[in-house]
Formats: C-alpha cells, sequence, structure tokens
C-alpha cells in the first residue's frame, strides 16, 4: 500500500467518525424515551467532549506552537484566536442558534488534521495513533453539535448531510499538511495557537456553561475522563 493510501485511509477514519457521532445522536434523540437520565447523559456527553477539546487544546495544540514560535508570536496567535471567535460568536449570537460547538470541534479538528499530514512520512506509528486519537475525539465532540444545530432549527437530515460533508475534513487537512504545510513547521504552529485561543473561548463562553445541570455532581467527571481520554492518547503517541 503506498503512502497516499495510506494517509487517505487513516485520515478519513479520523474524519469519519464526525459522521457517525451525528448518527448515533440521530438515534439517541429519536428512539430514546426523554426521561432525566436522558437529560443527564445529554449534559455527561456534553462534559465529556468539552474535556477532550480541552486535553486536545493543552497537550497537542499549544504545545506544538510553544515548539515553534516565540514568545510574542505565540501569545499574539493566541489572543487573536480569542478575539476572532468572539467577534464570531458575538455574530451568531444575534442571529440566534447555537453552533459554539461544532466551531469548537472544527478548530481543533482541522488544525490536528493538518499535523496528522505533516507527521504521516516521517514516523507512520505516531500518525497511525493519533489519527485513531482524533477519530474518537471527534465521536463525542460530533454528538453535542448535532444536539446543538437541533437547537438552532436545522432538520436531521440537513444536519447529518453537514456532517456528512465535514468528515472530508480530515483527508483534506492531512492532505494540506504532508503536501503543502510539511517544510513550514511555523506555519503550522502559528495555526494551532490560533485555533486555541478560539477554543477556549468557546469554551468558557458557551460549552462548559451549557454542560452544567443543576443538583447533579457526577456529570463533571465527564469532563475529567474527556480529558483523561486526552492523557491517554498523547501518553500512547
Amino acid at each position: 500500500m503506498d503512502l497516499l493510501t495510506q494517509l487517505i485511509i487513516f485520515s478519513g477514519f479520523a474524519g469519519i467518525t464526525v459522521f457517525i457521532g451525528g448518527l448515533i445522536a440521530n438515534y439517541f434523540n429519536h428512539h430514546i424515551a426523554e426521561t432525566p437520565v436522558k437529560y443527564e447523559i445529554t449534559h455527561t456527553m456534553m462534559s465529556f467532549g468539552a474535556g477532550i477539546i480541552l486535553s486536545a487544546l493543552a497537550l497537542v495544540l499549544i504545545p506544538s506552537g510553544m515548539e515553534e514560535l516565540e514568545l510574542m508570536p505565540l501569545a499574539l496567535s493566541f489572543l487573536g484566536g480569542a478575539l476572532i471567535f468572539m467577534l464570531i460568536d458575538q455574530y451568531l449570537a444575534k442571529k440566534g442558534g447555537q453552533t459554539a460547538t461544532l466551531l469548537a470541534m472544527m478548530m481543533d479538528f482541522i488544525p490536528e488534521s493538518i499535523a496528522l499530514g505533516a507527521v504521516f512520512a516521517t514516523d507512520l506509528a505516531t500518525a497511525t495513533l493519533l489519527a485513531i486519537f482524533i477519530g474518537l475525539q471527534n465521536l463525542p465532540e460530533a454528538f453535542n453539535s448535532f444536539r446543538d444545530l437541533m437547537q438552532s432549527g436545522y432538520t436531521a437530515k440537513k444536519t447529518l448531510l453537514i456532517f456528512f460533508g465535514l468528515s472530508f475534513f480530515g483527508i483534506i487537512g492531512a492532505s494540506i499538511g504532508h503536501f503543502v504545510l510539511s517544510d513550514y513547521p511555523s506555519l503550522t504552529a502559528y495555526l494551532m495557537t490560533f485555533a486555541s485561543g478560539g477554543i477556549l473561548y468557546l469554551l468558557i463562553q458557551d460549552i462548559i456553561p451549557e454542560s452544567k445541570l443543576s443538583k447533579n455532581y457526577l456529570t463533571p467527571l465527564g469532563a475529567i475522563l474527556g480529558f483523561l481520554v486526552g492523557i491517554i492518547g498523547e501518553k500512547i503517541i
């Protein structure tokens, strides 16, 4: 099997879990009875997804940026991401709807896919584990994003079509990383730190507050478990 085929297969797996997460959420939404337990599961999944996104931010994106960038460019890139996504969040809030989880997922997914493509030619074992890690991350993030888009007025069919299209971003991102950015590590680092600032803003402003459930003290453990998934993935890689 040639390198390009391997790149497509592994990055395709990392991306297709976006669509699979949407399918699971659609089944859960339409075939599980509305009960307090379902409500708790939904919020725990939101918390779990927040923990995974935070782990990607803390363990992958920021460290990669810190390795390549000096302090001032690093800080400006990080703050720039936060400010740009604050403006995007304000704009979307005026229009109505909930898309913070989807934005955070893509801000996490795309830079990591680019990193996957960049390391693919030099370290196949690491690239394989990274593809698995990205794929596992996308499942709960897509599950939560499906719920947000449904609450924003999207139909299940339209949401699944969006997720199906987004699932190919893994292949696109990995191809860009492999063929375009592998020789420009500083540019990749800027992208990762910029994404980190935006992700952290969305987490604090929208995702973490939404995951809180009154008089429930087990839901936050979802975030702890999500972060643990990130720790395990980073340790293995």
